[in-house]
């Protein structure tokens, strides 16, 4: 909104630096940021007052959850989205499709997590929606931005599956194209929604995927960026940059509530945006299997369990003491801390070895 600001410029003024996505992705940070600082305690304070009981902790998880986890209310994800939403409406090009695209992912699938958890809180059950209702409204605007990213990607791009390292080789999906971005957004949004099952583990590795696809998306939305780095340009999505600074904003100013012991549970309202947004910036990037190595935290969190559900449905036995993974070390003896501090170096260590794929050839 802000940007245009930059009409009052004569290119040598003050003004003149609403021009620069960096400079607007710094201002959208610290916005995010206050605002998540300002309005965290008292948002806190509501959901207390509203969740007298807190989120409803499930009898088939760890023990001491019942007692650790007990009365701590949800739905904190409000506050990291209201921390997003401000910043990216403040200091982004509105008139880019694809800061629309991503927010419209992320509204969605916040709208479909916020009214899980609100079922969940009124009825004081750990169930919430049923699971196909919740992947049939994701799928429904997966597609959709799926295919307004396919109008907007370049022609020589349209439909093309690009691969990491292997720079010059793009696959041809055709129409199976908006099917395979479809599962990508509602597979990430519901990884990073495993992912979210003790206090911190989730922001962290979120906030560490946002800003690695942000440093992608502004590179690649530079021709000169492209040129030397050997990947395809696909112009408009450094706004995007602003966007997940917005992100890494809010989620610091959550995180200050969340570190253990959690004040506040982002649950399914910030874990299904915050998911879902990762899986529109990468297919918006045409970067979507790179996610899958950024994001690989929430891809072994996913995997464990359903390597638990089939496994146990053919021999009756787990390979894991409990999934998610994250669960199977607390029943090994590890402190929740020790678990959290050692899950964010893994999402650290990937996301690097993820940006390492845009000069890799």
């Amino acid at each position: 909104m802000l940007y245009w600001l930059t009409e009052f410029s004569d290119g040598g003024d003050f003004f003149n630096l609403f021009r620069y996505i960096t400079f607007r992705a710094g201002a959208a940070f610290f916005t995010a940021l206050i605002f998540g600082f300002i309005f965290g305690l008292p948002l806190i304070n509501l959901l207390r007052k509203r969740q007298a009981n807190g989120q409803p902790i499930r009898e088939d998880g760890p023990e001491s959850h019942l007692v650790t986890k007990a009365g701590t209310p949800t739905m904190g994800g409000v506050l990291i989205l209201g921390a997003l939403l401000v910043s990216t409406l403040l200091w982004a090009r509105l008139d880019n499709p694809y800061v629309w695209i991503t927010l419209f992912v992320t509204a969605g699938f916040g709208l479909i997590g916020f009214v899980d958890d609100y079922q969940k809180v009124t009825q004081s059950s750990a169930k919430g929606i049923s699971g196909k209702t919740r992947l049939a409204i994701g799928f429904a605007i997966a597609a959709a931005a799926s295919v307004m990213a396919t109008q907007f990607h370049p022609p020589e791009l349209t439909n093309q599956l690009a691969l990491p390292v292997f720079k010059d080789t793009l696959i041809n999906l055709g129409f199976l194209f908006v099917p395979f971005a479809m599962v990508v957004i509602v597979g990430s949004a519901n990884a990073v929604n495993l992912t979210d099952g003790l206090d911190g583990l989730a922001i962290m590795p979120v906030m560490i995927a946002a800003g690695t696809l942000g440093v992608i998306a502004y590179a690649v939305g530079r021709v000169d960026f492209t040129e030397y780095l050997d990947v395809h340009y696909v112009p408009g999505t450094g706004e995007i940059l602003i966007f997940t600074a917005g992100l890494i904003g809010g989620g610091l100013g959550f995180l200050w509530y969340n570190a253990p012991p959690a004040a506040v549970f982002m649950g399914d309202t910030g874990s299904l945006a915050l998911g879902g947004a990762l899986g529109a910036i990468a297919v918006a990037t045409k970067h979507e299997l790179v996610l899958a190595i950024i994001g690989g935290l929430f891809v072994v969190e996913a995997l464990s369990v359903i390597i638990q559900v089939l496994y146990f449905k053919r021999t009756g036995k787990r390979v894991f003491l409990m999934a998610p993974i994250h669960h199977h070390f607390e029943k090994k003896g590890w402190a929740e801390p020790q678990i959290v501090i050692r899950f964010w170096i893994i999402a650290l260590i990937l996301a690097l070895v993820g940006l390492a794929t845009l000069k890799l050839r």
